[in-house]
């Protein structure tokens, strides 16, 4: 299975938080991670964003559509994306899919990246708009993850 973690891109200050619009910066930055996921990302790849607007409109960059989670809010946790997700054999919500991409938050993202590739969940820093790519792998009956790639926002400009 593959996961990639894309955090929402530039956002507004203020609140109420679930409200924050992406700035100018933020379109942009999610229009060029899109350009990128629509040429590498995988097939077949089930979408899942949280119900805050900047991660709803990153999303929507992509033009594809896509499953709101509230599991996936900007005060929730590791358990609770991993959860949304099934991670690392299920798929999205039992759909079977082998590609899952998470739109969603720091701390979150950084924790969950954090436990993926070191078994602990730390306080790892994900860029606005970048994607961390992950895929799960048993090798000789164990288990692995893999970090396939690390993109910003600014790559290939």
């Amino acid at each position: 299975m593959d996961l990639l973690l894309w955090r929402h891109a530039e956002a507004e200050e203020g609140l109420p938080d679930l409200k924050r619009k992406l700035t100018a910066r933020g379109e942009k930055q999610a229009r060029q991670m899109a350009d990128w996921l629509k040429k590498n990302a995988p097939d077949k790849l089930h979408i899942v964003v949280s119900p805050a607007l900047r991660c709803q409109q990153t999303a929507q960059a992509l033009g594809l559509p896509f499953e709101t989670d509230k599991r996936l809010r900007p005060d929730s946790n590791v358990s609770n994306l991993l959860s949304a997700i099934g991670w690392p054999d299920g798929g999205a919500n039992g759909t079977g899919n082998s590609a899952v991409l998470v739109v969603g938050h720091q701390p979150t993202l950084g924790q969950t990246a954090a436990l993926l590739l070191s078994g602990t969940e730390a306080e790892w820093s994900i860029k606005k708009g970048a994607v961390w790519w992950f895929s799960n792998r048993t090798r000789q009956g164990d288990s692995q993850t893999v970090l396939r790639a690390v993109i910003p926002p600014d790559f290939g400009r």
